[in-house]
């Protein structure tokens, strides 16, 4: 579809009308339709494959990268861990309608905070074709309605999980645009998106740098951030050397592509002789490349010299800066320097050097022996996440439940007046 023949405005104020609707659903409403979602994906297994065959196809056609096309693929597998994470979400307490710190005022008047939902998030996303279905499952859950907006790249495998949803809300009688999926792939249509602002209450972007930057710079509408994740892991004087193995080898190989995976190794310069020869022999055995400082490139086997531009990258493959670091100080130096305040481990059995690392450093998640790998939503026990935010408004770190919501104030009085 063109973008002439597609109205923005009018999916965007037809979400605005939805939003009304998925506010008042009852927690039990809700839970239903959702796992009713979650078993109508999983029914429609082999047709969301084969339409995901037809974006994996013209992927490869347009010669996307391997972490690219590693996002967008979909298998019977992929496909239950989403119908899964639906599941998960229907479990989830219910954040809406709770009221917290109710007080009594000393005039008799009660007052506190009630979640309520914020009413249209807008998504738009690459290559993750699962963003579709949780987002969605997320955002009702939350008691709002969602416009997605995926890319070009995926959106066979959009269109046909969409389908499936708008089945299930069919089904329950329900307005089809509490799940609002932009057929148009254009870059026309993302300007025309975030001008919404009468309708659409918060974009959050989900894909490269570049995307990410455009949103931020042409919205209209408020923006969660999320840039890109350079994670660093620093092995510590006092580190337990094989658990710092374990730890990088997880973090960096188990899935590259992932936003949470490692970019950075960081090695106190006391324990640099004894760790990295076990760290080159580790990561050697997934084939990962290689860019060291002076310090630390004998050690590894066609290591090339790493540069201040090794340190700003966000991989999103088999591949790691490493760097020796004279001391703790130099270390949180480095990570003040190129975080991109997302992940940050330190791996050490010193209890007050940990404390202090997760003191000092300000990344929306700060972790002491343990995989960067654990920073997602559903790990941190948030369910599915619908995206972190890098930034400190209005959330910061893994986005769960509660923030698709915000607060509004319950005033309960007997007639009082104000003098």
């Amino acid at each position: 579809m063109n973008s002439t023949a597609f109205d923005m405005q009018q999916m965007a104020q037809q979400a605005k009308a939805a939003s009304r609707e998925v506010a008042q659903l009852t927690t039990t409403e809700k839970n239903q339709l959702l796992a009713d979602m979650a078993q109508a994906i999983r029914a429609a297994s082999t047709a969301i494959i084969a339409e995901n065959e037809k974006d994996l196809v013209a992927g490869r056609d347009k010669g996307l990268s391997t972490a690219m096309l590693d996002r967008l693929t979909l298998n019977p597998a992929r496909i239950d861990d989403i119908a899964a994470a639906i599941m998960d979400i229907v479990n989830l307490p219910d954040p809406v309608g709770n009221v917290a710190n109710m007080q009594l005022r000393p005039n008799g008047m009660q007052v506190g905070k009630m979640r309520i939902p914020l009413g249209v998030v807008s998504m738009i996303y690459e290559s993750r074709p699962n963003v579709t279905a949780e987002s969605a499952a997320l955002c009702i859950k939350a008691g709002n309605a969602v416009v997605l907006r995926g890319g070009s790249e995926a959106i066979h495998s959009n269109l046909a999980l969409a389908n499936c949803l708008h089945q299930v809300l069919a089904t329950h009688q329900l307005n089809p645009y509490m799940v609002s999926v932009i057929p148009d792939t254009s870059r026309a249509v993302i300007e025309q998106l975030l001008k919404q602002r009468e309708s659409i209450d918060l974009v959050i972007p989900r894909g490269g740098e570049g995307l990410i930057r455009y949103v931020t710079e042409n919205s209209q509408i408020p923006v969660i951030q999320h840039f890109k994740g350079v994670c660093h892991q620093y092995v510590d004087e006092f580190a337990d050397l094989s658990k710092a193995i374990d730890l990088l080898v997880n973090g960096k190989t188990q899935r590259p592509s992932a936003c949470n995976a490692l970019e950075t190794l960081l090695v106190h310069q006391a324990v640099a002789a004894q760790y990295l020869p076990q760290a080159a022999k580790a990561l050697a055995e997934f084939d990962v490349k290689i860019h060291a400082c002076e310090q630390s490139q004998s050690y590894f086997m066609n290591a090339e010299l790493a540069t201040d531009e090794d340190y700003q990258a966000e991989y999103l493959a088999q591949e790691i800066a490493i760097k020796v670091v004279a001391d703790y100080d130099a270390a949180i130096a480095h990570i003040n320097q190129y975080s991109s305040d997302h992940t940050e481990v330190i791996v050490s059995q010193d209890t007050s050097r940990c404390q202090q690392f997760i003191r000092q450093i300000n990344a929306s998640v700060v972790m002491a022996n343990a995989s960067s790998r654990f920073s997602d939503g559903g790990q941190l026990g948030l369910g599915s996440e619908i995206g972190i935010s890098t930034s400190k408004l209005h959330a910061y770190g893994p986005m769960g439940l509660e923030a698709l919501t915000t607060e509004k104030f319950v005033v309960l009085g007997d007639g009082q007046v104000r003098p």
